[in-house]
């Protein structure tokens, strides 16, 4: 089903979400209903029945007559998602040096050529190279689990990464990973996957 073949709140609810996760409505950024309709040729009906929903989702905080305020990233959820994310990824370190050094050169070697590609858009580019670690576990329910927990951690990659400065230390922290990865060396990967959670961790709250 095509975009334009959802229902008005239907389309209205995503498009406000994308960019709810993609940093496009950063947090503290006050919506217009009327904005947001014109924006989609919509009437504001269904641009409510959105913002309500994504209240409800924990997204926005509505003023009467006002519009909806992007609930910003708190320290705690920030902190909390990244904490996941480190416990995903270091199993999933483990799983592939359990394979040997091979294979940790296999997956560093796919992952340096991730990061030779530099992708305009910093947060897609995030997800590839993530995803393609947890994948080359070989557990297909860690990495539905991960994928899961994706949609939180897009809001904090988004705000570590709004700036060319921000994008830039990104991914001089994935091509460390990378490296160490390469160099068949899972406890200095395991390491660098903490370091960059810290990094972006502070880069969200600072």
């Amino acid at each position: 089903m095509t975009d334009t073949a959802l229902p008005t709140a239907d389309r209205a609810y995503q498009h406000v979400r994308t960019r709810l996760l993609d940093g496009g409505y950063p947090g503290g950024t006050l919506l217009s209903e009327g904005v947001v309709a014109l924006e989609l040729g919509l009437s504001r009906t269904p641009v409510r029945e959105a913002f309500l929903r994504l209240q409800s989702e924990g997204f926005l905080r509505l003023y009467p007559k006002r519009g909806a305020q992007v609930v910003p990233i708190a320290p705690g959820e920030a902190r909390d998602v990244l904490a996941a994310r480190v416990l995903f990824e270091q199993a999933a370190v483990d799983a592939v040096a359990a394979r040997g050094p091979e294979a940790l050169r296999a997956v560093g070697a796919e992952l340096l050529a991730a990061c030779e590609h530099r992708d305009p858009h910093p947060v897609e580019a995030g997800r590839h190279f993530h995803l393609t670690l947890l994948r080359a576990a070989g557990n297909a329910v860690l990495t539905s689990l991960y994928e899961t927990l994706w949609d939180r951690q897009t809001r904090v990659s988004a705000a570590a990464t709004s700036t060319p400065e921000r994008a830039g230390e990104d991914h001089a922290e994935h091509l460390a990973l990378a490296r160490a990865l390469a160099a068949a060396d899972p406890a200095g990967a395991r390491e660098q996957v903490s370091a960059h959670a810290a990094s972006l961790l502070a880069r969200v709250v600072r």
